[in-house]
């Protein structure tokens, strides 16, 4: 165990830092996750490569010097391995021998998962309340990279253009279905987290559609649906009765 004072200011360092990188790191972060996304679909052309890199560079710089600092380098671990794989599988790409195997399409599967992480923690410190809307926002991030993704993996199979992919992932994530079942193991086991999500998800949308429209008929004095008015206009009454009741009952 160190010294308890360097510890706190080691931990009010990295907050300090955190703090100011954050927004930065905000908007690189949505970045990466566009160029994830045009290169799953169309490809990189070499300057977007070159930006690639080094927006991949800063995020390592970053975590480096945040890895440095923290008081406590097991737990800072711990809590950011989603974020040290997402900076370790574009290194792979350098060595060519890897793209000539299978796991390199497991490794493009890895990047899309750890590319949709990043984005979802770029996306929740954009967006500091975590309400209907950012939930929308997240779940169209979601089935647009998601789609990619699949598009990626199955386009040679029975998704041939993105826009097939996207409508796809849009049916499987509002639990429509469709005719055509992924063949790879990638798009499996894709399309299994994406249903996944979906689940999890879409109960929450369902719910906070149904709040706004019997909060609506609650405000409508004509609504069969009771709104607070009524709940009070009713706790008036019997609050009224009670007192009639104890006059009654006083001889």
């Amino acid at each position: 165990m160190g010294d308890p004072d360097t510890t706190r200011e080691r931990q009010e360092i990295l907050e300090q830092l955190e703090e100011w990188l954050e927004a930065p790191l905000v908007i690189l972060g949505f970045a990466w996750l566009a160029l994830l996304l045009h290169e799953l679909v169309w490809g990189l052309t070499p300057l977007m490569e070159m930006a690639a890199l080094v927006i991949w560079g800063v995020f390592v710089l970053d975590f480096l010097v945040r890895f440095a600092i923290a008081p406590a380098k097991l737990r800072f671990l711990r809590e950011n391995l989603l974020t040290a794989v997402s900076l370790l599988l574009p290194a792979l790409r350098v060595f060519r021998a890897v793209r000539i195997l299978r796991v390199f399409r497991a490794l493009r599967l890895a990047r899309v998962v750890t590319g949709l992480n990043r984005g979802m923690r770029a996306l929740g410190a954009a967006m500091s309340r975590r309400g209907f809307g950012y939930v929308v926002a997240l779940t169209t991030m979601v089935a647009v990279v998601g789609a990619a993704g699949m598009y990626a993996f199955e386009g040679a199979e029975g998704l041939p253009t993105y826009g097939t992919a996207l409508w796809w992932t849009a049916m499987i994530m509002t639990t429509m279905g469709s005719e055509y079942w992924p063949k790879t193991p990638e798009g499996r086991l894709l399309c299994l987290l994406l249903a996944t999500y979906a689940l999890a998800v879409f109960g929450y949308i369902t719910a906070s559609i149904a709040s706004f429209f019997i909060g609506r008929d609650a405000e409508d004095p004509e609504a069969e649906v009771a709104g607070a008015q009524d709940v009070r206009e009713l706790r008036a009454e019997i609050a009224a009765l009670r007192d009639e009741l104890r006059r009654l009952r006083t001889p």
